[in-house]
């Protein structure tokens, strides 16, 4: 075959390659895959797409190592951590180092995340985990679990992985109020999430009141600075008869496991603001007894007047 044939047979070769349409993934398996660059990570979903090659172009599970494999090439394709124009430009590098293709034209497309996951546990009124498209915040994620349970309690965890210089991987909490993150709508409380974070609204605490008022119950302390014993009061709809002069708290030493501490507390000074209020602290137990004396007198008295008006003339005679 002489040169000029050699030639033309290659030339009519590249040019049947320029003319083949371009093979992608198919559109059913990349349908809503428009996702938004992040770094990929294990368990993701991508579509790889070369020109010219369907032998090449298929959708690939990243594995839990953070690498891929595609047909034709001996060694793994290592993605993790790497942006999708990255990956594209590392997969068409090794189609030219193990001599697969001259000049590859690869795509790469998120067709699913599953690495960059958000939790949302707690007391929230519908626990979630969603994976972190884009701009998240806090709010963003409070959003996504529809808002935060009646007996939410005055602060929210986040919870991140964060890796130390020396390479150490560690757990770091920051505690945001959410006074001040939904009721001041303070920017800095508003926290970027960028995936791997757990946030969790633990239940407030309660103060249990007990003894001679019109509702006792539980109460919840959304803010332990503002939970006192008048506050109490009001929210067991205030005190009944014949109540006595002190009050008693009582509250155990380090948590639930610790000594009970009996606290006494002059209840008819502070109703008559005589004595400071008393802030209370969760699990605490506010006990208000009744003046036993004072309730006997007062039943002898309304025995006596009922035994009187009963009476014709009103008038107590004794026979001996």
């Amino acid at each position: 075959m002489t040169i000029a044939r050699l030639l033309f047979v290659s030339l009519a070769f590249h040019a049947t390659l320029a003319a083949a349409p371009q093979q992608t993934v198919p559109s059913s398996e990349i349908n809503g895959a428009n996702l938004p660059a992040l770094p990929v990570g294990p368990e993701d979903l991508i579509a790889v797409s070369v020109y010219g090659s369907p032998e090449l172009s298929r959708t690939l599970r990243v594995s839990e190592d953070g690498h891929i494999r595609l047909p034709m090439l001996r060694e793994p394709i290592k993605v993790i951590g790497l942006m999708p124009s990255a990956i594209e430009a590392v997969i068409a590098q090794a189609l030219v180092s193990e001599q697969v293709l001259v000049d590859p034209a690869v795509t790469v497309i998120i067709v699913e995340y599953r690495s960059h996951p958000i939790s949302v546990a707690g007391a929230v009124r519908k626990p979630v985990t969603f994976q972190a498209y884009g701009n998240v915040t806090v709010l963003d994620a409070l959003a996504r679990a529809e808002g935060l349970a009646p007996d939410a309690g005055p602060e929210i965890l986040v919870s991140r992985l964060h890796k130390d210089d020396d390479g150490r991987v560690r757990t770091l909490v920051q505690r945001i109020p959410v006074r001040g993150l939904i009721d001041a709508a303070d920017p800095e409380l508003n926290l970027k999430l960028e995936g791997g974070e757990e946030i969790r609204v633990p239940e407030a605490g309660k103060v249990f009141v007990l003894g001679n008022v019109k509702k006792p119950g539980a109460f919840p302390v959304n803010d332990a600075s503002d939970t006192t014993v008048l506050k109490m009061l009001a929210l067991s709809e205030g005190l009944m008869s014949f109540t006595s002069k002190v009050a008693y708290i009582y509250r155990r030493e380090g948590g639930t496991g610790g000594k009970k501490n009996e606290i006494e507390i002059p209840l008819q000074k502070i109703v008559h603001r005589k004595a400071p209020d008393v802030t209370l602290q969760a699990n605490d137990i506010l006990y208000i007894p009744d003046d036993s004396g004072r309730r006997a007198t007062a039943t002898v008295l309304d025995r006596i007047a009922g035994f009187g008006s009963a009476t014709a003339s009103g008038v107590l005679i004794y026979k001996h």
